[in-house]
């Protein structure tokens, strides 16, 4: 009876827990803005790893969770940036301009 209790456990903290432990990896990337495309809601980096998503350095489109980021950066700017995959499209959900 002890094991079968201490499986439920183990098995309701993986399944429970399992979501905010994803939560709790992202972390900001850097990156350099190469293209800007506000129509769109796009915006193309050269970026460092995406530890979250086991993406390396690259430069790659993505869309904005919020167009509203894409007014206050430039072409040349560097970004701190945290990148996650809703419905399927890898989306910048959080982005700041690095001074």
């Amino acid at each position: 009876m002890r094991k079968l209790t201490a499986s439920f456990a183990m098995a309701a903290a993986l399944v429970l827990g399992g979501p905010l432990i994803a939560l709790a990896q992202s972390v900001p990337a850097d990156g350099q803005v190469t293209k800007i495309d506000e129509a769109a809601g796009k915006i193309t980096l050269k970026h460092g790893p995406i530890r979250n998503l086991d993406m390396g350095s690259m430069t790659m489109v993505f869309r904005v969770q919020d167009p509203a980021m894409l007014k206050v950066i430039r072409v040349g700017d560097r970004v701190k940036f945290e990148a996650e995959r809703v419905n399927g499209a890898i989306t910048i959900t959080k982005m700041q301009k690095v001074r």
